[in-house]
């Protein structure tokens, strides 16, 4: 029988039943705080209290806190009622969140401080106080000394500072009888390193307690359950523990439309689409009492709210605005959340930072400025409006082009449908091992067969293997000496003949208090010219992204990038070049494997409709099945009708789809051979995909070879083969032109699944990306440190030492912190397994390559990947007349005979 059992809480439960359970004192607070228990309530309380392990899934606002802590409480009331509460931690709240913290304490002191007087005054019982505290990075040392003498009953802290209080002396001897454990917002953790250090620390905490811990998780919006009750619970003896898993995601009403802000998305101008998009804005925010804008970038975040209060001056004052975004101070963040919980506002714009469960009050509308890319996501951020169950969370979707129209349908109509995209769970991280190692260490003396025991019952390391453990203990002992020549020393000691381990040096627990987390130091790197010129600045995640010879925009001015070194990117200005890669790139989320895959069914399906059926039939199919609006259905017949046209008068047997990727191939203005790939499935197959097609295809022609990429699909750029000689007829230019092309028919032969894996390796060798990414992952290992004896190191000498060392380690065989960066590059950063899975069913025949010939214009579906560029509004109206520029070409195409 499984150990995960999961349950949908769609039936009401006896709530009176449920209450009588309870103190008597504490059921009557909840009578007369709330009309009724939710279904997550009803379904979560008896089972908590029953001592199992549950996770709760509901939307924002369904009582999931109560839900968490009510059976909590009672028991805690219960020692209080009898004097038995003694001077350590209970219960510990885990949230990814500071911000969290604070209102969960604010949250809980409510009814901690209500309930006792109602148990005196109508019950005449006397309730000892059950004390709350936050421990964060942020907590004072005065407060810590005063937890250590009265330590909080129920500790509310982050999950990097548990990590910590399992090497403190004295505070963890107040964790040795711990009874619960709460994780919240599990969705936000989950899929990220963060998730994967607090899943090693509980299960370290559990091994110290000698004890179960019954395990409580909250979430919103997670898919698959099963695999997040796992990560929340742990294995053992190679089974996953109890838990149950209370379903209740999809019990709030929804309201979600997708908008055009223009009945023309190709006609119109940038300047028109503008204006338009801001006018639909202020029109849907007049209308509401609170609207939260979401946008996908913080500098979207930042031009919204100029924009609003630029077009209409009267009307956005500060006072009743305000933007929200992790750039931003914190002090100014908890300003807008404080005036936002009281009503002052009337529209916030944030990009991802208000999508958690903080406490907001009340939001009647969310709209979003373009897709965001995953259902799982929009019903997030959407979920923020109506903030009882029972009001309906309303949100609009406005987008501005014709991909993106497309691809927000297909994400409202799954919506309504329940489905949402998987989460993935990065696995065996082992620079995240080598943190808890010493962590470990410092705790005691090890034999190395019993920590690995503990390691692989956190859901991450169950399928670890033992030599790669050891590994992970040799690199932390020092084995490699030649390091030590680069201040990279041993931290433990390790036997190998009695298998043990254990900490070596005065330091190590210093080195590891201030050392601890995932989250690596980011920096803005500097932009200059090549006689060092200063231009601006990018963000680091998008110097990861650039090769040598990649053109982007910043200031309104396009550059190609030449080299960097330390935190300083050093550029060419260059005019008339096209960009191939946007400036807004490293924040853009990507779109969900899972949701790009029903994006080209719905562009296979609708574009066979179109072959049998009229304009008419499929704007009301379109308006019926997919909920759109009429100027929005037109688009999307008009844009999926003139690919169809372009395809057919090609002779194209196949329409793309989901099994049928189109190859198309066609000459630019410049003399360029582009061949695109309408891989729709999403960047992070994508970016897999292209680097390993560019490198075999440079090796093999021993040109250049860029790469645009997008979630639709990557365009390979060929520059022409320089020509030996000056005299040639334009007859013989013309034939040369045509003959030193490469037939894209060959090109998506380079490429197998066989060698897939170790031309992406060869590709990432020397590139930013490889060496940002060591960086991480070495300080995250405790290769590099972040901070020595209280002195804090910079990003730069960070990286310095990284690039060091990364030329000594590429000598050492199976290193791990060289094994973890390709790992994390591979499987987090892009999506490796996909990528491997398309090229194996392109080999079975169960995904076919289609090909166009050779042309002078790009397909429509190919018009937004070609014009990849800033959508700042300086570029948005070059990209908008090259996008026209593009279609006329095609509206003429067709019209020739």
């Amino acid at each position: 029988m499984s150990m995960i059992r999961k349950v949908k809480a769609v039936r009401s439960k006896d709530s009176k039943k449920i209450l009588k359970e309870l103190r008597p004192y504490l059921s009557t607070w909840i009578k007369r705080s709330f009309k009724a228990l939710t279904l997550p309530q009803q379904y979560a309380i008896p089972l908590i209290k029953k001592g199992k392990n549950v996770l709760i899934t509901a939307p924002t606002g369904s009582g999931k806190t109560l839900a968490a802590f009510c059976a909590i409480i009672d028991e805690l009331f219960s020692l209080a009622e009898e004097e038995k509460l003694e001077d350590k931690v209970y219960c510990i709240y885990i949230s990814p969140l500071r911000a969290l913290d604070n209102d969960i304490r604010r949250n809980l002191l409510v009814p901690l401080t209500e309930i006792p007087k109602i148990a005196k005054d109508e019950f005449n019982i006397n309730l000892q106080e059950i004390r709350v505290g936050i421990r964060t990075g942020d907590t004072l040392p005065s407060e810590k000394q005063k937890q250590l003498q009265k330590p909080p009953h129920i500790l509310i802290t982050t999950p990097e500072t548990i990590a910590i209080l399992l090497a403190t002396r004295k505070f963890k001897e107040k964790l040795k009888d711990i009874r619960w454990i709460i994780v919240d917002e599990l969705h936000e953790l989950i899929s990220s390193k963060r998730g994967v250090h607090l899943s090693l620390s509980l299960e370290r905490l559990e091994y110290f307690v000698g004890k179960r811990i019954q395990r409580i998780g909250m979430g919103a919006t997670i898919e698959p359950l099963e695999e997040a009750a796992k990560f929340l619970v742990g294995i053992e003896n190679e089974k996953p523990r109890e838990c149950y898993i209370i379903d209740a995601r999809f019990v709030k009403p929804i309201d979600i439309k997708v908008l055009i802000p223009i009945k023309d998305l190709v006609y119109s101008s940038a300047e028109e689409i503008n204006k338009r998009l801001y006018e639909t804005l202020d029109e849907l925010i007049s209308k509401h009492r609170t609207t939260l804008v979401f946008t996908n970038t913080r500098s979207g975040a930042e031009r919204v709210h100029f924009h609003l209060k630029q077009i209409f001056p009267s009307k956005y004052l500060d006072e009743i605005t305000g933007v929200h975004h992790s750039s931003i101070s914190r002090d100014i963040r908890f300003e807008v959340e404080e005036k936002l919980k009281e009503g002052k506002l009337k529209c916030v714009i944030s990009s991802t930072s208000l999508e958690l469960g903080i406490d907001i009050g009340y939001i009647d509308l969310v709209a979003q400025i373009g897709s965001p890319k995953s259902v799982s996501r929009l019903m997030q951020r959407i979920g923020r409006a109506g903030h009882s169950l029972k009001e309906v969370s309303k949100g609009r979707v406005i987008c501005l082009d014709r991909d993106d129209l497309v691809e927000c349908l297909v994400m409202v109509k799954k919506c309504y449908e329940y489905w949402l995209d998987k989460f993935t769970m990065p696995k065996n991280c082992l620079d995240v091992l080598a943190q808890h190692l010493l962590g470990m260490a410092i705790e005691k003396k090890w034999n190395v067969k019993e920590a690995f025991e503990v390691v692989r019952r956190a859901y991450p390391f169950s399928t670890l293997k033992f030599e790669t453990f050891v590994r992970v203990l040799e690199y932390l002992a020092g084995k490699y000496h030649t390091l030590e020549d680069y201040k990279v020393y041993g931290k433990i000691w390790f036997d190998e003949k009695d298998m043990m381990f254990g900490r070596r040096g005065k330091y190590a627990r210093v080195i590891y208090s201030l050392n601890i987390g995932t989250i690596p130091d980011e920096v803005k790197i500097k932009v200059r010219s090549l006689d060092g010129k200063f231009i601006g600045f990018i963000e680091e995640g998008f110097l990861e992204r650039l090769t040598r010879g990649d053109i982007f925009v910043l200031g309104g001015k396009t550059y190609e990038f030449v080299k960097a070194r330390k935190s300083t990117a050093f550029v060419l200005p260059v005019k008339e070049k096209r960009p191939t890669i946007p400036s807004w790139f490293s924040e853009q989320l990507p779109l969900s494997f899972d949701l790009a895959i029903e994006i080209a069914k719905f562009r296979g399906k609708i574009m066979k409709e179109i072959e049998r059926k009229s304009k008419r039939e499929i704007v009301e199919m379109l308006k019926k099945q997919y909920l759109a609006e009429e100027d929005v259905a037109e688009n999307v017949y008009n844009y999926l009708k003139i690919e169809l046209e372009f395809l057919k008068k090609f002779n194209v047997r196949k329409l793309p789809s989901d099994k049928v990727i189109l190859v198309e191939n066609f000459i630019d203005e410049d003399n360029n051979q582009n061949v695109v790939f309408h891989t729709l499935f999403g960047r992070r197959v994508n970016d897999a995909l292209s680097r390993a097609f560019a490198y075999a295809l440079t090796k093999k022609i021993e040109r250049s070879v860029k790469v645009s990429i997008s979630d639709n699909g990557f365009i390979l750029t060929i520059p022409p083969e320089i020509m030996e000689q000056k005299f040639y007829s334009l007859f013989e230019i013309k034939r040369m032109r045509r003959s030193n092309r490469i037939d894209p028919k060959e090109i998506v032969k380079l490429v197998n699944s066989k060698n897939f894996g170790d031309l992406l390796i060869k590709s990432l060798e020397n590139t930013e990306l490889i060496k940002r990414k060591f960086r991480h992952v070495a300080s995250r290992s405790l290769m590099i440190l972040r901070n020595y004896k209280g002195h804090e190191i910079s990003v730069d000498r960070q990286q310095m030492s990284a690039e060091r060392l990364i030329k000594i380690i590429k000598r050492i065989k199976d290193f791990p912190v060289l094994e973890e960066t390709y790992r994390e590059i591979l499987e987090d950063f892009m999506d490796f397994e996909n990528a491997k899975k398309i090229l194996e069913k392109i080999e079975s025949g169960e995904i076919e390559y289609e090909f166009l010939p050779m042309l002078d214009v790009p397909s429509p579906f190919a018009h937004n990947l070609f014009a990849i560029s800033e959508s700042d509004v300086v570029l948005m109206e070059d990209r908008r007349k090259l996008l026209l520029k593009l279609h006329e070409k095609i509206v003429k195409k067709l019209g020739e005979e």
